[in-house]
């Protein structure tokens, strides 16, 4: 007796390789992982580099090494220098009152992550060949960076993120500027010698930047960083 069942056809399991296909795609799509990953760890790393250079803590609050300054120049002299020697404990209490106020308003808080968020998800880490689509509609970088910069300017400025931000900087420098101006740097030994731009506790950005950039460059699709 002769089957008559139809020869079965072979499947093939190939997947598309090109730039639109679906692996493709998604190999493309998951480039910024990589790049987050590296600029969230040079991050930490440079944090903590940057921690370990402050000053001890008792030398900040030694109450022996407080005077009235005879004049606004000593005093502008001895913010100068307090701040060239303390200048990381300076910006820890500066981060630190900011993140108090964060805190004590969560509806800004929110709103600063979902900003910070926006930026480095739709623009920073999203690769340069792959355009931005929203409710299937491709913006372009023009495009991106004025619907990203329109945000910026409602959440900062018609919002109260902008007052709690101000509100903290400047109560955090007006406790630096009093510290600094009212604290006798002659038993500090300072080296008289202004600090290099380049070497600053703040000077992770660009090198983060950088190094995201390098961890996540392939062949044709290259990161905004």
């Amino acid at each position: 007796m002769v089957s008559s069942a139809p020869p079965l056809l072979p499947v093939s399991q190939s997947h598309p390789t090109t730039a639109t296909g679906g692996i493709a795609g998604e190999s493309q799509g998951s480039v910024a992982t990589p790049a987050f990953r590296a600029f969230i760890a040079h991050i930490s790393e440079s944090v903590r580099n940057g921690l370990a250079q402050r000053r001890p803590w008792g030398e900040l609050a030694d109450r022996t090494g407080f005077s009235k300054p005879e004049s606004f120049s000593e005093a502008t002299l001895r913010i100068r220098k307090n701040y060239s020697y303390f200048r990381v404990n300076y910006l820890a209490i500066v981060i630190l009152i900011l993140a108090v106020s964060l805190l004590t308003n969560p509806f800004s808080l929110i709103l600063l992550l979902g900003l910070t968020a926006s930026w480095m998800f739709l623009y920073l880490f999203r690769p340069a060949d792959q355009p931005l689509v929203i409710l299937g509609r491709t913006f372009t970088d023009f495009e991106t960076l004025a619907l990203l910069g329109g945000l910026t300017v409602f959440v900062i400025f018609l919002t109260n993120v902008g007052s709690v931000l101000v509100s903290a900087l400047m109560v955090g420098v007006t406790i630096v500027c009093v510290h600094g101006a009212f604290r006798v740097p002659e038993d500090l030994f300072l080296d008289e010698q202004e600090p290099s731009p380049a070497t600053g506790f703040l000077s992770f950005l660009r090198g983060a930047a950088a190094n995201a950039a390098v961890a996540s460059a392939t062949p044709g699709v290259t990161p905004r960083v």
